[in-house]
């Protein structure tokens, strides 16, 4: 049911993944990084363009399409919108870039030391017309604050579900359960959750693969058996806090995990660059993410 080119580059292709998801919350954050103040918009839709603005000049910049960046997350407004008068997906593959879409509604409070992802109801509809789109996957984010047994299985439990439902439309889910890199007992969490990972690829359904989208664990090469196992398609990592030197640092000591990096890759892109100095500093942060991913 997937797009064979799609899979074969995401299985096989050398590289990673860049997350353009940054949704409301964030936004804000996002744009002031990016050298945008509040002040500057005056409601969601100013907001919202100007982001797209951001993503757009991304994703058009010519170090973009090098062949490094092999798949995007995008936030829904993203997927909806255009580049270069095309829609976002389009786009996206005819650079060779793979594209994902970001699902999840945001997070409930913390409860037993984690935050489930709050409920989906429209997810169907979401993921239909995501497919139609030509979007190749989808990704879906919880948080793990404390090592927390219960906790931890209840957020696998969820994440594994939802895997299933995204299954049925034919898209690719990659599984997010974030370990806050924060916590006191960290490595702890990374534990626990890579065993409950491992129970839970066990009965996922039919031949399926899914792809698992976790923090740079506190022990390098903790999970080597999740990067080999048959069910899993590739285990990409976000950056988690960490500023791009060290997150690359950390994630070259894990073979087989490649980067899936939202802050990392855009922390030095400001508005004001001119077009070649903001595809210099892009250039040079995806060629500093890729050698990371290569190990």
């Amino acid at each position: 049911m997937h797009d064979p080119k799609m899979f074969d580059k995401i299985a096989n292709g050398a590289g990673f993944i860049a997350a353009l998801d940054q949704s409301g919350g964030s936004t804000p954050k996002a744009l002031r990084g990016y050298g945008i103040e509040e002040d500057a918009y005056s409601n969601d839709e100013e907001m919202f363009g100007l982001i797209h603005d951001m993503r757009t000049r991304i994703i058009t910049s010519p170090s973009f399409a090098n062949g490094k960046v092999i798949g995007a997350i995008l936030f829904e407004r993203t997927m909806d919108g255009t580049a270069e008068g095309k829609p976002v997906p389009e786009a996206l593959w005819e650079r060779g870039v793979v594209p994902f879409l970001k699902v999840d509604k945001g997070l409930e409070d913390e409860a037993d030391g984690v935050q489930m992802m709050k409920p989906m109801p429209e997810l169907d509809s979401l993921l239909a017309r995501a497919r139609e789109k030509g979007v190749f996957g989808t990704k879906k984010r919880s948080v793990i604050n404390s090592a927390s047994p219960t906790g931890i299985a209840a957020i696998v439990k969820q994440q594994f579900e939802v895997a299933e439902q995204i299954l049925g439309h034919g898209l690719m889910p990659i599984i997010e359960p974030e370990v806050n890199i924060k916590s006191a007992d960290r490595a702890q969490s990374d534990a626990i959750l890579r065993d409950e990972i491992l129970k839970a690829l066990d009965n996922v359904s039919g031949d399926h693969k899914v792809m698992l989208k976790l923090s740079i664990p506190a022990e390098a090469g903790l999970f080597d058996p999740l990067v080999q196992h048959p069910r899993v398609l590739r285990v990409v990592a976000l950056s988690g806090g960490f500023a791009r030197p060290e997150a690359c640092v950390e994630l070259a000591k894990n073979q087989g995990i490649i980067a899936s990096f939202s802050r990392a890759l855009l922390e030095d892109l400001r508005h004001q660059m001119t077009d070649a100095e903001f595809d210099a500093s892009l250039g040079g942060a995806i060629d500093e993410i890729a050698a990371a991913s290569a190990t």
